[in-house]
């Protein structure tokens, strides 16, 4: 695990960089220094990184494993907790800081300066005390920052510098990270059985069943066309929660899906999405159009079985369709030129299967990644449609407060390169308490109880990463 060495040279082009941008920027400038290493182990480095920096980690990988992003410690923090524009928010904050940057030399792809984080649901939803610790849009810059970037590995060091042009706080930070690297070589990545010991509720699943036939009614009167309903389940643990375990299970068990942690204070989110919202490399977007779900069967036939009844599903395939008509506009209106197939493939995941149509779009030249996720969500596999009157609906009946479940998630670098997930397949973990999160789209021939059996098909990642998977076979 050796790095490549800076020479003086280069540590002094740094110092010289800072000197002249802090003329131009009122004596601030971002200090971004990249690294080249070998064989680091993201999840061995993630769970490192607690020694130092435990509530202020963040991971990301996408299913290939090809980018993999360990965030440690908070060099700047973009917050805003308002409703109104909060993407472009993010955005104009983003620029300004990148454009403080002490050296703009061309940055590879996921390495630099790069901003990880979320957005809620709905801003306009009353926030409950479990969301306490979460904005509706908080991004960071982490101090350390470990890009895996199709096997290449960098370190990237931020600090925002003050008016004495502190270039050693790179030089401290650089050390914290070679005392994580080597005290990686103690650790060998086994974690405990499963098996948990917790008490587990629902929160009103009856109460979440008549919901689901209020809004059949509405659908069928003609008020609106979809609307996703989700419910939560809460499990609380003899021990507290080892969020590092958590992850190495997701990696295990769902290698297909975006994984993603975001630790905040006393509160971590992480999950494992099969759902792409949006990723833009140079000019290229990529959308991902995932709606329709049926379980996996026990054997290959009557998986396959099952896989062609979803096929072959009026309301499921209506259900996707109506979420790709909505994507491809997006995208029509953003690109010059989109690409799709014409039907759906099948997305099998270890407990579901999804009816799925990626869509591939050249971006035009103002189009930027944040732009997207602001006309991407909600999609209505997330909300519904039309989606305004969906999410109306939505705040009248739902029983939970969403916080950043179904939401982006994801990050951007220097580049306007990055990627953002739909943040399902999640939940929220505060000491020895999980809330988890599902939801199903409902339609005008949605039956309440087939509803509540799909949302427990869609809790049984979460359920079994956290050792609380009861019954593989319910």
């Amino acid at each position: 695990m050796v790095l490549k060495q800076h020479s003086n040279n280069t540590i002094d082009q740094v110092r010289k960089g800072v000197s002249r941008t802090q003329e131009q920027h009122n004596n601030h400038v971002l200090l971004s220094r990249v690294v080249e290493a070998k064989n680091i182990d993201p999840l061995l480095f993630f769970e490192a990184g607690k020694t130092f920096f435990e509530g202020e980690r963040t991971f990301w990988a996408n299913p290939s494993f090809n980018t993999i992003l360990v965030g440690l410690g908070k060099a700047h923090e973009i917050e805003v907790d308002r409703s109104a524009n909060r993407f472009d928010e993010v955005e104009t904050k983003w620029k300004e800081l990148i454009n403080q940057l002490d050296d703009k030399n061309e940055m590879k792809y996921g390495t630099g300066p790069i901003l990880f984080g979320g957005f809620s649901f709905d801003p306009k939803r009353n926030k409950t005390s479990l969301w306490n610790d979460f904005s509706n849009a908080t991004f960071v810059l982490p101090k350390i920052l470990l890009s895996v970037i199709d096997g290449e590995c960098y370190f990237t060091f931020n600090h925002i510098s003050g008016p004495n042009g502190d270039t050693e706080v790179l030089d401290n930070i650089e050390e914290i990270k070679n005392q994580l690297v080597n005290s990686m070589n103690e650790k060998i990545g086994h974690h405990e059985e499963m098996k948990k010991e917790f008490v587990k509720s629902e929160v009103n699943p009856e109460k979440w069943m008549s919901s689901v036939k209020e809004v059949v009614n509405d659908i069928k009167n003609g008020d609106v066309e979809k609307v996703v309903l989700a419910r939560e389940i809460n499990l609380t643990f003899k021990n507290q929660i080892n969020i590092d375990e958590v992850l190495f299970n997701l990696r295990e068990q769902q290698p297909m899906s975006y994984l993603f942690v975001f630790e905040n204070k006393h509160a971590c989110f992480i999950g494992a999405s099969p759902e792409r919202l949006i990723k833009k490399k140079a000019n290229t977007i990529k959308s991902t159009c995932l709606a329709g779900s049926i379980g996996r069967g026990q054997t290959i036939n009557l998986d396959q079985e099952l896989g062609k009844q979803l096929l072959q599903d009026q309301k499921n395939m209506i259900e996707h369709e109506v979420v790709v008509s909505m994507i491809k506009e997006a995208m029509i209106a953003s690109c010059k030129t989109i690409s799709s197939s014409n039907r759906p493939q099948l997305l099998k995941m270890r407990h579901i299967q999804h009816l799925y149509t990626p869509i591939k779009g050249e971006a035009k030249s103002d189009v930027s990644l944040l732009s997207m996720v602001k006309k991407l969500h909600p999609t209505p596999a997330l909300g519904g449609f039309p989606s305004n009157k969906a999410i109306e609906k939505i705040r009248e009946v739902e029983l939970l407060d969403r916080g950043w479940y179904a939401a982006p998630i994801g990050w951007v670098d220097g580049n306007d390169n990055g990627e953002f997930a739909v943040a399902i397949r999640s939940g929220l973990l505060r000491g020895k308490d999980a809330s988890l999160f599902a939801g199903c789209g409902i339609v005008a021939d949605s039956d309440p109880i087939e509803e509540y059996k799909e949302t427990n098909i869609k809790f049984k990642p979460m359920l079994s990463a956290l050792g609380g998977l009861e019954d593989e076979s319910n």
